[in-house]
């Protein structure tokens, strides 16, 4: 009963850290993630189709059902991986091996709402501050840059289980789409030969004006694991910082 009753009280702490108001950088940040995964018309419907095939569809599958040249048809594909809101796998031949170039299966993860992915947990955050202070500020960063990047290269693999390197381009516009799928409404720009991340909203809320350094550490850390996995090993320079006063976060690829 004891057990219970604690995890009722866990339960309705939880439910009332959820109901509580979203600031304007998080309601900007969840607006930014849904527009960019759901503003295309032709993109909701091919959400609803693939949500609707348990089994699965490939990017064929997805082009003949709405028209699309194949290319285009993997745009939508994998925009909405990058969200977050589609899964995806390597087709594989009989014997489990590829036969020529494998297909990429894509299944829905469930269904889209308006909601903040990087919510807190107050007893998490005191007891992850906690930790932060115990550490001292450069074993902290390290830890974080560590953490960032294991992150960053798991979310490539789920992007892109084929570990088939992309085009500098198209990595970075991956990352800034799941950038903006955690909160962080990124978007891809580009300058002739270089290309930039530039990220409007910070996830962290008030963790990142107490620790700027370990929060931007982990930011970066992420940013340079999604781009080693999409593109290869490289190193993003950063160029401006929310918590250092600047009006958004940039990296340069």
């Amino acid at each position: 009963m004891a057990q219970e009753s604690a995890l009722e009280a866990r339960s309705e702490a939880s439910g009332a850290a959820d109901d509580r108001a979203l600031t304007p950088d998080e309601f900007n940040a969840a607006v930014a993630a849904v527009t960019n995964a759901f503003g295309d018309p032709t993109r909701r419907e091919i959400y609803l189709a693939v949500r609707d095939a348990p089994e699965g569809v490939t990017t064929a599958d997805i082009a003949e059902r709405f028209a699309l040249h194949p290319n285009v048809a993997r745009h939508h594909l994998e925009k909405l991986t990058g969200g977050g809101y589609l899964d995806v796998e390597i087709a594989r031949a009989d014997g489990g091996r590829p036969a020529g170039r494998p297909s990429k299966r894509y299944r829905a993860t469930g269904d889209a709402t308006l909601a903040v992915p990087l919510r807190q947990d107050s007893v998490l955050a005191s007891l992850l501050a906690g930790a932060l202070d115990a550490l001292g500020p450069g074993p902290a960063e390290a830890l974080a840059d560590q953490v960032g990047y294991d992150y960053g290269r798991d979310l490539a693999r789920r992007m892109d289980p084929g570990a088939s390197h992309r085009s500098v381009r198209t990595a970075v516009a991956a990352v800034a789409d799941a950038l903006t799928a955690h909160g962080f409404a990124a978007r891809a720009e580009s300058d002739g030969d270089a290309f930039t991340i530039v990220s409007e909203c910070c996830p962290f809320g008030d963790a990142a004006t107490r620790y700027p350094h370990v929060v931007c550490a982990l930011d970066r850390g992420m940013i340079r694991g999604m781009l080693a996995g999409l593109y290869g090993e490289t190193s993003p320079h950063f160029e401006a910082s929310r918590p250092d006063g600047d009006d958004h976060c940039v990296a340069r690829v």
